[in-house]
């Protein structure tokens, strides 16, 4: 057990947040995503979206482009090159850590109590 517990807290937690966890996962899956799409299927805040997609650009994995769709602003989010190997790494680690749990049935069916 120790093990898998030193496994959990050595994922990336950049990462691993809920938050950057669904950008990314997103991100992963598209070439492009423009900001109103990530928002909508994630379920943030302007605000929210905005500090998590700041912290992953930090990070050097994800690429913000501001550009224009015709008068209109826009702002179209993309995986860099390390971002997408850092997901990869990400899943892959977590897929690990699932394995070394020895737990791969489903849990155990509810009996229903008793009635009285």
């Amino acid at each position: 057990m120790k093990l898998q517990m030193h496994q959990l807290a050595g994922l990336e937690r950049l990462i691993h947040e809920p938050a950057r966890l669904m950008i990314m996962a997103l991100l992963y899956t598209v070439e492009s995503a423009d900001f109103f799409f990530l928002q909508r299927e994630t379920g943030l805040s302007k605000g929210n979206l905005s500090v998590h997609l700041a912290k992953l650009e930090q990070a050097g994995y994800v690429r913000i482009e501001k550009t224009y769709r015709g008068k209109l602003p826009l702002t179209l989010c993309s995986l860099t090159e390390a971002g997408r190997e850092a997901f990869q790494h990400y899943r892959r680690s977590l897929h690990h850590l699932v394995a070394a749990t020895g737990d791969s049935h489903e849990p155990p069916a509810m009996t229903p109590s008793p009635t009285r």
